[in-house]
């Protein structure tokens, strides 16, 4: 007897939601989906009839057989957890009262019971229920939590108050009537509160799970069930992560990193899509995504691409147009390669590829499959010359083809990609000798890599352009370089998009570039071959963290690197045997000396005392320096006045600091790309050390001026000081004058005052934190604190 025929079907079944027609159904599609299955093939090989699957996954069967479960769960693949799931679910039956909560985050904050809206009053209640929902499953910390509800500073009854809002959270989250399936409920943790929920209760985790599912097939058999898993999967959707919500709440880095995924979903929808010839299906989610990204190059490249295979030229050459003109007029740059291979392919939508000929034996072996996420980076295929549609072949020459469309000829010569080097370079001697063990005539002696890192605006990248133009002859096989930008306003490059860029210089042959994903090894493995024997110099500026920079390692001893970071990349040293470099700001007489080289050291000369002031004010920062001197230059005005106008402007330093027009020639922009990677706790203790009356303080002191335990503390500030933004020595933390000027900018009046109360109140409870206190400024720490009060 089929399961239809021995089960009741439940008379409130219908598809479209989990909670009114039982979660068996649904979770039975969503795996068969993941397998690539229709419903005929899942049924025969599990030995039931069609009929009686698609009854199971509409909901008319309230509870499926055993046995049927298990031979579905190995038709399907399903791991342990996964079918003892199903089978607690069968044994429960579908509910018939009511549905369990649903928290849904991704677009407006909406919590749902079955299909019923159920209102949240008050925005406490749905600043928490927002904020467990995007930690979820992970906790939010009690700091955290208070941080969210109260932006401006806690109140002193601030922890009864919190667990006054978890109990109206629970009593949200509580189901309406009796149910044997456990509802979704918040509970306490060590550190905070946890929203306790299977994933599908948070239509972020649904999405991840898919998304995840959608990253994990690979072969060209699969590309209708990743496509499904993607659609699904964006459908999710409903607008930009919590948009009713407070700023401190959309800003967090939890919904920031959810808004990144949601991008790389509709990167790898739309490659597939394209790759599907179904571009016309791409063309309304990419459409609104560009609006919500209006600079992102790839979501553009992908519409153009879009729009050009749905027939729309016309309306893809717009998209380029307005594109173009919004980089130049906000950010004063050129479209890149990706957005100008696109535009290309949409004027050439018959230009050939070229083809292989027999003679040619490949330099790699291609792999068997061909759907990567980002088909950009896929490797040749043959075209012909008559076909317009972008398929994968067009795709992959949005980075095959150069910006004027003519195709590379002759022996490609030794890669010389090093930038122009800072025509003003002073002192730096120490660090020089270092770089220079990386030539050492001892090859046993000789380090492989070198890592130069420092606070931001302190010439890290001038010191590493600087030794290459030096010493670039002892490279005769040529110099790579890259800014990988790691702490930058565009997004971090991949390792993937560096190894095709770098395997191109090398004068690698279009069919040898391998696939990617899954292909960055094989790429990183090609990319080694072609290094082996031979003397070349890569530089690897800005880079976000050593996990971004391994891949782009040689593995030839021949070869040398030199990376710079903002991040102490300690990985690198302890795991690859990289010698680190830390740069520290200039001296007076070197900080003067670069001055001069500027504004001319005449002009330094003549008025000597007011270059060593306006250095000091600069705190010897070479950015600072560089952007003063520029502009004594442009305003022909005296080193005293200008000393004098940047001495009066106070913590508002920063806005002279700065050239009109050049948002890279700015002291605050510098500083900003490495504060907003902190974690808002670490952000939250930044904007706190400002407001320390002494030069530095100790981890208890910085305990008691955040309200923190001191392990907490002590955990904030090596955060910080891994970002260059506070300076550590001997235990003791402190930040730069300019710095400093930067944490009093960000700081609110609310925040500030009560830091300062609980300075004042720290050093009036106990010898311990007066200890601490004495220790961090002369004379009395309290007096200190309650004059700045």
């Amino acid at each position: 007897m089929s399961d239809t025929a021995s089960a009741t079907a439940d008379p409130q079944g219908g598809p479209g939601d989990e909670d009114e027609r039982g979660t068996v159904g649904p979770r039975i599609q969503s795996f068969r989906r993941r397998a690539g299955l229709s419903q005929e093939a899942a049924a025969s090989r599990a030995g039931i009839s069609t009929r009686a699957l698609r009854d199971i996954e509409r909901g008319r069967v309230r509870r499926p057989r055993v046995h049927t479960l298990r031979s579905l769960a190995g038709t399907l693949g399903l791991s342990d957890d996964e079918l003892a799931g199903l089978l607690a679910d069968a044994r429960t039956g579908p509910p018939r009262d009511t549905g369990l909560p649903s928290l849904l985050i991704l677009g407006p904050l909406v919590l749902r019971r079955g299909r019923t809206p159920v209102p949240v009053a008050g925005p406490m209640l749905r600043r928490l229920l927002g904020l467990l929902a995007l930690k979820h499953p992970e906790p939010a910390t009690q700091q955290e939590i208070t941080d969210i509800l109260w932006p401006s500073g806690p109140p002193r009854s601030h922890p009864s108050l919190i667990h006054t809002y978890v109990t109206q959270t629970r009593r949200l989250l509580g189901p309406c009537g009796p149910r044997s399936a456990r509802p979704p409920t918040v509970v306490r943790t060590p550190t905070g509160y946890r929203l306790e929920a299977s994933r599908n209760r948070v239509d972020l985790g649904h999405f991840d799970e898919l998304l995840a599912r959608a990253e994990r097939l690979h072969d060209a058999s699969d590309l209708e069930a990743r496509y499904a898993s993607l659609t699904e999967a964006l459908r999710c959707w409903r607008g930009p992560v919590l948009a009713d919500a407070d700023p401190v709440l959309r800003r967090h880095p939890a919904a920031v990193a959810a808004d990144e995924r949601r991008v790389r979903a509709a990167l790898l929808h739309a490659d597939t899509a394209l790759l599907l010839r179904r571009s016309g299906e791409a063309v309304p989610l990419l459409a609104d995504l560009v609006n919500t990204e209006p600079l992102h190059e790839g979501l553009h490249a992908r519409l153009i691409l879009a729009l050009a295979g749905s027939g729309e030229q016309a309306a893809a050459l717009q998209v380029f147009t307005r594109l173009r003109d919004r980089l130049d007029e906000e950010l004063g740059i050129e479209p890149g390669t990706e957005i100008r291979a696109a535009h290309l392919r949409v004027l050439r939508p018959r230009q050939p590829v070229p083809r292989r000929t027999a003679h040619e034996a490949p330099a790699h072996r291609e792999p068997a499959h061909r759907t990567e996420s980002h088909p950009t980076e896929s490797h040749t295929t043959e075209n012909h010359p008559t076909e317009s549609h972008p398929t994968e072949s067009h795709l992959t020459e949005i980075r095959r083809t150069p910006a004027d469309g003519t195709a590379p000829a002759g022996p490609t010569p030794p890669p010389a990609q090093l930038p122009l080097g800072a025509r003003s370079f002073v002192g730096r001697r120490p660090q020089m000798r270092v770089l220079d063990t990386l030539v050492a005539s001892d090859p046993a002696r000789r380090p492989h890599i070198a890592v130069v890192v420092g606070a931001p605006g302190v010439g890290k990248t001038a010191l590493a352009t600087h030794w290459a133009h030096a010493r670039r002859d002892l490279f005769p096989d040529g110099q790579l370089y890259v800014d990988l930008r790691g702490h930058s306003r565009p997004p971090a490059l991949r390792p993937g998009d560096v190894l095709t860029q770098f395997l191109r210089a090398l004068g690698a042959p279009p069919h040898a570039l391998p696939a990617h994903p899954p292909g960055e090894d094989e790429a990183a493995a090609l990319y080694r071959t072609l290094l082996a024997g031979k003397r070349l110099l890569i530089v690897l500026d800005n880079a976000r963290d050593a996990e971004q920079v391994r891949p782009l390692l040689p593995g030839a001893r021949g070869c040398a690197v030199v990376v710079t970071s903002r991040s102490r990349l300690a990985g690198l040293v302890s795991s690859d045997g990289a010698r680190r470099i830390a740069l520290d700001v200039l001296d007076p007489d070197e900080g003067r000396r670069l001055l001069g080289s500027i504004a001319g050291s005449c002009n330094v000369a003549a008025e000597e005392a007011a270059a060593r002031r306006l250095v000091e004010l600069c705190g010897g920062l070479p950015l600072a320096i560089r952007i003063a001197g520029a502009n004594l230059v442009a305003r022909n005005a005296n080193i005293a006045a200008h000393c004098a106008e940047l001495a009066g402007a106070g913590d508002g330093i920063l806005d002279r600091l700065r050239i009109e027009g050049d948002r890279r020639s700015a002291v605050r922009s510098a500083f900003e790309l490495s504060y907003r990677t902190l974690p808002d706790e670490a952000r939250r203790m930044f904007r706190l050390l400002g407001q320390l009356p002494g030069p530095d303080l100790t981890v208890d002191a910085a305990a008691a001026l955040a309200g923190t335990t001191p392990a907490d503390s002590a955990a904030l500030l090596a955060r910080i000081a891994d970002a260059h933004l506070v300076r550590e020595r001997a235990g003791r933390f402190g930040l730069d004058v300019l710095l400093r000027s930067y944490a009093r900018e960000l700081i609110g009046t609310d925040e500030a005052h009560t830091a300062r109360r609980r300075l004042m109140l720290s050093r009036a409870q106990g010898p311990a934190r007066r200890d601490s206190g004495q220790a961090n400024c002369p004379g009395s720490y309290a007096s200190s604190a309650g004059s700045r009060a």
